[in-house]
């Protein structure tokens, strides 16, 4: 199971939900879920921040799953 089904699943939330916080459609996420196309940058930043991680863990640079400390918007 790669990170990013790993994470979802460990939120409870399905792939149309993750639809829903990224804006990144269900059949493109299934793709890059199952390894099947590459994220781009923004689709990453997207999915950290919906499932409170940083991107170096999506990306595999590190085994530390807690997010970085983020910016006040």
């Amino acid at each position: 199971m790669n990170r990013l089904k790993e994470l979802r699943i460990a939120k409870g939330y399905t792939q149309v939900k993750m639809q829903m916080l990224t804006g990144i459609d269900q059949s493109d996420y299934s793709k890059l879920e199952a390894g099947k196309r590459y994220m781009t940058f923004e689709q990453c930043r997207r999915l950290a921040v919906a499932l409170e991680t940083s991107m170096d863990y999506l990306a595999g640079l590190t085994d530390e799953k807690k997010p970085y400390p983020r910016k006040e918007s």
